[in-house]
């Protein structure tokens, strides 16, 4: 039996209806639904795990229901073992989720019926180095940033491209995206737009104290270092807006596009500039 796992955004009321009623039409049509434990607050009618151990049921779809946030979190989880995302849209924004609750059942026939094409998006691989030593690899769909802590003082950052030096400033901190991130934190930092089949990564400084320092564009299969060479009290690595680590003066982010992509189901004829249109109000006068 085809296992199809579900990933959920918490403390949404309307689960308490969509969940029970999707586990029955899955069950309904051949599948056996796995959820996460989030989803399994809302239901008793199908297995719950950790969200990091569905991967190891080895489902062949995933269904997330939330927003782009929670979309990012199980991207990260099933990029490994290269799982189509059917993503349904129960958040505020939804740039990346965007099928609509009321044609999840549709997208679900849609999708038996082969009738759907895969949108592949590249993600970082990051590598935290400190005194020569490895202490953590993450994976980001949206982007790595590495930024001072919460006091109001900047910190001092250098960037690296392929072992040669491109700047060492003052600033907030440096975000380090993918094409897929670039509508995310780069975009609010006045980082340019890229088309998610771009090959390049986006280096962009926050809030920099230079008026000549800008983003920069440079090609996907490039190694990026960013190095904390100052804070006034603390640095941190966070990876997609969710996953923080604390870092310390002299280390290092080597940042490179990872072996790995997320595959997002998509059926309908919107395309990404509608999507900047409809959701960003891009182009609008």
């Amino acid at each position: 039996m085809t296992r199809v796992a579900i990933v959920s955004k918490p403390h949404r009321d309307e689960l308490k209806r969509i969940l029970p009623e999707l586990v029955a039409w899955l069950r309904q049509h051949g599948y056996e639904p796995f959820l996460d434990r989030e989803s399994g607050c809302y239901t008793a009618d199908a297995p719950a795990v950790d969200r990091d151990e569905l991967h190891s049921f080895a489902p062949q779809l995933i269904i997330v229901l939330g927003g782009d946030g929670t979309l990012l979190a199980a991207a990260r989880v099933f990029a490994t073992v290269d799982t189509p995302i059917l993503s349904v849209n129960l958040g505020f924004l939804g740039f990346l989720t965007e099928v609509r609750l009321g044609d999840l059942y549709t997208t679900l026939e849609n999708w038996r019926a082969g009738c759907h094409s895969l949108d592949e998006r590249s993600m970082l691989h990051a590598e935290l180095w400190r005194q020569g030593v490895q202490l953590g690899s993450y994976e980001g769909l949206n982007e790595v940033v590495v930024s001072k802590g919460d006091i109001a003082r900047m910190g001092v950052f250098a960037v690296e491209l392929d072992g040669k030096s491109v700047a060492s400033f003052r600033a907030d901190g440096v975000i380090v995206s993918t094409p897929t991130g670039s509508t995310a934190y780069t975009l609010a930092a006045n980082g340019p737009i890229l088309t998610p089949d771009v090959d390049a990564m986006v280096v962009t400084p926050i809030c920099p104290h230079l008026l000549t320092l800008r983003p920069i564009v440079v090609r996907g299969d490039a190694a990026l270092t960013v190095r904390v060479e100052g804070v006034p009290d603390l640095a941190l690595l966070t990876i997609d807006g969710q996953q923080k680590v604390a870092l310390l003066r002299g280390d290092e982010i080597h940042c490179c596009r990872s072996r790995h992509t997320v595959k997002l189901i998509r059926l309908g004829d919107s395309g990404f500039f509608d999507a900047l249109r409809s959701k960003l109000s891009w182009g609008e006068q």
